[in-house]
């Protein structure tokens, strides 16, 4: 693809279209907005603007909710079923001569580890109200997560998965009424629920979001030798079946972005291009604090050489203080079918610069698959007129690529092995663990020392006591020998005489009668 680069080219038109239509990358890190009501056209234009900003040597971040987006890896082809059509609009819009097919570098990611490369962080990096939106707890739950993390720092217990948060929280419900004291009521209830709200993350597979290796940020701002931006897609058909688990871990990493880039200022083009897909799904049942974040954000990583644009159905999905900071915009057309629709139709068409030559809510009805109204910023970052715009076609290919395509892009992947074997160091759940063998043991030895005091106590009672009965016998014993002794007199004196010899007849009568 030849292009200027300092521009991504986004289309154009014929008679009654615009001119071309260019996304300036020194404004690039000014976020954008791709909106749209379900087939027409949204992850085309996420395409192209991805094809662009790698081809500009920007880095991409995005993810692929349906599988499609893989074809990123591979060029398009002649024989693709769009070719007609695609050289005919590349004709119509004035791209013919720069309209070539290629592949673009790619690493693929996948939370599960099975389409690409796994790609985790630690339960401390998370931070508890990111945790907290994710698990969806009460305040009062969220409280006491946040002295679960408290007693981490204090006590020293790093919190990498989630085995180590689940120990620390049975130790902070052993331990409630003491953090009671210091922090407010703990109750063992909120410790319960947690801990179930933790054992659905971990059925729906969310474990595996948490431990080591962590991802590193470098790895996903990476350009090739060629100069061209590698585009990171994030596998997300599967993770959409959990979409707080989603929206979650996409916050996180936008925050880890803005908290560990340096200050850039306002570049020349971006640092790196993050495309949020299925927005709406970021501002769903959002507390007050998390979408003031999410403001914060967006407002302050352009610093960063960050561009954010959110890819929805509907420019309502996103909260009116971000709208407004969303600079360059795609919309795609809106359905309005019912009340609700034709307001949201009527507030989007007002975001726009008004264009005499057509009526901007009438055109958001009426572009078709592949059109857009379009806005882009223009020079000293004032937002452009509007303009309905013929989309470019993509110049990788349109769809999927095979699974074993796909094999082979991880394998050749520059960080091909560096994420894949799980680190278990120790952390929380160990250390927990050895205080309690230690604390058992000790109470083990303390048993054993005071039971064998109490058996020296009783030997030496025994001994005490045996003495005593031992003289005692003697005693007895003597007695009954003097006894004996007289009575053997008297048996013997006895025997002499009648009576003895009476006695003996009577005992032994028999064997002297048998004499």
């Amino acid at each position: 693809m030849s292009e200027k680069m300092d521009r991504v080219f986004v289309g154009g038109g014929g008679e009654g279209y615009a001119t071309p239509q260019y996304l300036l990358l020194e404004y690039g890190n000014r976020h954008g907005l791709i909106a749209g009501a379900t087939g027409t056209g949204k992850t085309v234009t996420l395409q192209i603007l991805a094809e662009g900003f790698a081809a500009a040597g920007v880095p991409v971040f995005l993810s692929d909710v349906k599988g499609d987006l893989s074809g990123l890896a591979k060029a398009g082809s002649a024989e693709a079923k769009l070719h007609d059509a695609f050289t005919k609009r590349a004709t119509t819009i004035g791209f013919a001569d720069s309209y070539l097919y290629e592949a673009f570098p790619v690493t693929f990611w996948d939370l599960y580890g099975e389409q690409g490369h796994p790609i985790r962080t630690t339960v401390a990096e998370m931070g508890p109200l990111l945790l907290a939106q994710l698990l969806q707890l009460t305040e009062a739950q969220e409280g006491v997560l946040n002295i679960a993390f408290r007693m981490s720092d204090e006590q020293g217990l790093p919190l990498l998965d989630l085995k180590d948060l689940q120990s620390l929280l049975v130790w902070v419900g052993e331990n409630a009424d003491e953090l009671s004291l210091r922090y407010g009521n703990v109750s063992k209830s909120s410790v319960g629920a947690i801990q179930r709200a933790l054992l659905v993350l971990e059925n729906q597979g969310g474990d595996r979001l948490f431990g080591e290796p962590a991802l590193e940020l470098s790895d996903i701002i990476r350009t090739d030798p060629d100069g061209r931006g590698r585009i990171s897609i994030l596998a997300s058909d599967k993770l959409m079946a959990s979409p707080k688990l989603y929206a979650t871990f996409l916050l996180w990493l936008l925050s880890e972005l803005f908290e560990e880039l340096p200050e850039v200022g306002n570049p020349d083009k971006p640092k790196l291009v993050f495309f949020f897909d299925e927005a709406h799904l970021l501002f769903d049942d959002a507390p007050k604090a998390l979408v003031d974040k999410v403001e914060q954000v967006a407002r302050l990583i352009r610093s960063k050489g960050v561009g954010v644009y959110f890819v929805t159905q509907n420019p309502d999905d996103v909260p009116e203080d971000i709208l407004g900071q969303l600079g360059n915009r795609v919309q795609h057309a809106l359905r309005a079918f019912t009340a609700r629709d034709q307001k949201a139709l009527r507030l989007a068409a007002q975001t726009y610069r008004v264009n005499p030559r057509f009526d901007i809510e009438t055109a958001i009805k009426e572009v078709g698959t592949g059109e857009a109204v379009t806005s882009f910023l223009i020079e000293k970052g004032a937002p452009g007129i509007a303009e309905r715009t013929l989309i470019r076609p993509p110049s990788s290919q349109l769809g999927p690529i095979t699974d074993a395509e796909r094999a082979d892009q991880i394998k050749g992947s520059p960080i091909a092995g560096k994420y894949e074997a799980v680190i278990d160091r120790q952390s929380a759940f160990e250390m927990l663990q050895a205080r309690a063998e230690a604390a058992s043991k000790a109470a083990e030895e303390a048993e054993a020392a005071e039971e064998d005091a109490k058996a020296r106590e009783f030997n030496k009672a025994r001994r005490y006591e045996t003495r005593s009965y031992t003289r005692s016998s003697a005693r007895s014993k003597s007695s009954d020998k003097s006894f004996g002794t007289e009575l053997s007199k008297m048996v013997m004196k006895e025997l002499t005489g009648t009576t003895g010899k009476k006695i003996v007849r009577g005992i032994l009568g028999g064997m002297f009668k048998a004499r």
